[in-house]
């Protein structure tokens, strides 16, 4: 009785550790450089850096707000030549959601001030969305997506947009320098038409595509989208030690899910997605083993990374 007393206390002991390190977790920064290898880069782009990060989920209990501010801070300090925002601003907010809405303009508000150029698409939980078959709140994102232009946010559905590097905005710069950014609304809210977005794209034009879902980047075109980005899955935010592909999310879904990283073998040929792991949460506060994650890329030509 005594071993079986012994081993009990243990793992409650064990159980103990983890679920306070998982209320710990949240407030540790996982800073994840990556090679964004794009056909076509211009040479005035080749080393620029574009920082993404996401699901943010303003509103939840125990939301973690002070580590986006602490985010938002190192990326200004990072000074990226580009700063993206892949969704789930707010999560779940009732008849008046300008508390929520006021809170991520009052986060986000540094990185246009600080002179970084701004991007952002919307997320489910952006139209008041907990799951896949609820009604879209259309007012609801459409005031989010209001409030983040006047900020100087730009955000962007189904469409595209030319950026010159950030040492040229001040003059004209040739269409040779140019890269476009392409954006997709939101999956669940049925708002993701890439096909519209990629029609204001040149052909073989550089590009770089950021989205919500990973479940969107399915529905590009083979070699539209070189290097994509999306959020969404949080990392699974309980992810088994030494294996960091494998969260819950592994076992509870009949489907692949991409949940982390590069999602190799997803998508049609030529298009490559990166999944980051977001700063907030979904259901319960706590991470273990899947921090808060910035991921800084670093542009290079496709050729360079053969």
């Amino acid at each position: 009785m005594k071993k079986i007393k012994y081993v009990l206390l243990s793992l409650l002991g064990l159980i103990s550790a983890i679920l306070i390190w998982g209320l710990l977790e949240p407030y540790l920064i996982d800073v994840e450089p990556q090679v964004a290898a794009i056909p076509n880069l211009p040479a005035a782009w080749s080393g620029q850096k574009v920082a993404v990060i996401g699901d943010w989920q303003i509103g939840m209990w125990l939301d973690n707000t002070p580590t986006i501010r602490q985010i938002v801070r190192q990326i200004v300090k990072e000074r990226p030549a580009i700063a993206l925002i892949i969704g789930d601003f707010i999560y779940s907010p009732g008849q008046n959601p300008s508390e929520e809405i006021n809170q991520a303009i009052e986060l986000v508000r540094p990185l246009p001030a600080s002179g970084i150029a701004t991007y952002a698409v919307l997320g489910n939980h952006d139209y008041g969305m907990k799951a896949k078959d609820a009604p879209p709140n259309v007012t609801l994102a459409a005031n989010l997506a209001e409030s983040l232009e006047a900020a100087g946010v730009q955000v962007l559905k189904n469409e595209a947009v030319a950026i010159v590097p950030s040492q040229d905005r001040s003059q004209t710069s040739a269409k040779s320098d140019r890269i476009y950014l392409v954006g997709v609304g939101s999956h669940w809210a049925n708002e993701d038409k890439p096909a519209a977005a990629l029609a204001e794209v040149p052909d073989s034009a550089p590009r770089f595509v950021m989205m919500h879902n990973p479940e969107s980047f399915a529905l590009f075109p083979a070699n539209t989208a070189p290097v994509a980005v999306a959020g969404h899955t949080h990392g699974g935010q309980i992810r088994l030690p030494f294996t960091p592909e494998w969260s819950w999310l592994t076992f509870t879904k009949k489907d692949r899910v991409h949940a982390d990283g590069w999602s190799d073998g997803f998508g049609k040929p030529g298009n490559h997605l990166y999944v980051n792991r977001g700063i907030g949460f979904s259901i319960i506060p706590i991470r273990i083993n899947c921090p808060p994650e910035i991921t800084l890329f670093a542009l290079q030509p496709a050729r360079e990374s053969a």
